[in-house]
């Protein structure tokens, strides 16, 4: 291997290797762990984590704003939906609980499914902007709580099932698909796709 050969980190060990030209149909792999290092990101990689995020972002309003379960008890009848839950939340002084949702289960998994689509379209940013981007989507990731919210959606509708008749609504499955489809975006993004072309 020469000394001017680019250098690659090991995704499952991190340890940094020199890689020569390959033949084709032939693959580098880690002398520490024997898994495959990718050489260059997959061409459909950024269109895949593009297309994902922007339909997760299309169907999150409908999400938030559609209801998520139907109650009914002695004749009453309520819907509700996650923005109006969390609304009235805060409406009533549970602050902290209603922030909590706001942010984390909200705004933090929008951001950073903008932030995804925003560095796989090709945008036009300056190398410190889109580094600052990729950062943001890292950090906000760990704080990102769709999920969360989604199974405490679906306990509570199995919980007042025993109290009140409960119906699931469209809301619930509309929010399944965003966090299904908000995991695929996480998981089809490779940060090495935004330095390709400029690397290239």
């Amino acid at each position: 291997m020469g000394a001017m050969d680019p250098l690659a980190a090991c995704h499952c060990c991190g340890l940094v290797h020199r890689i020569p030209a390959l033949p084709r149909r032939s693959a580098a792999v880690c002398t520490r762990c024997d898994s495959v290092i990718p050489t260059e990101p997959h061409p459909r990689a950024g269109a895949r984590a593009s297309a994902l995020a922007l339909t997760a972002l299309v169907l999150y309003p409908v999400a938030l704003f559609t209801p998520v379960m139907s109650i009914e008890r002695l004749g009453h009848h309520a819907e509700a939906s996650i923005w109006h839950g969390t609304v009235k939340l805060l409406a009533e002084g549970h602050l902290a609980v209603g922030l909590a949702i706001l942010c984390f289960s909200i705004l933090a998994p929008v951001a950073k499914l903008v932030a995804i689509f925003l560095l796989t379209t090709g945008v036009s940013m300056r190398a410190h902007h889109r580094a600052a981007t990729y950062r943001f989507v890292e950090w906000v990731g760990r704080w990102g709580m769709v999920d969360v919210l989604l199974v405490a959606v679906l306990v509570a509708i199995v919980k007042l099932g025993d109290l009140v008749e409960v119906t699931p609504g469209l809301g619930v499955a509309a929010f399944a698909g965003v966090v299904v489809l908000s995991m695929l975006a996480s998981a089809a993004f490779d940060p090495h796709q935004i330095w390709h072309s400029e690397d290239a």
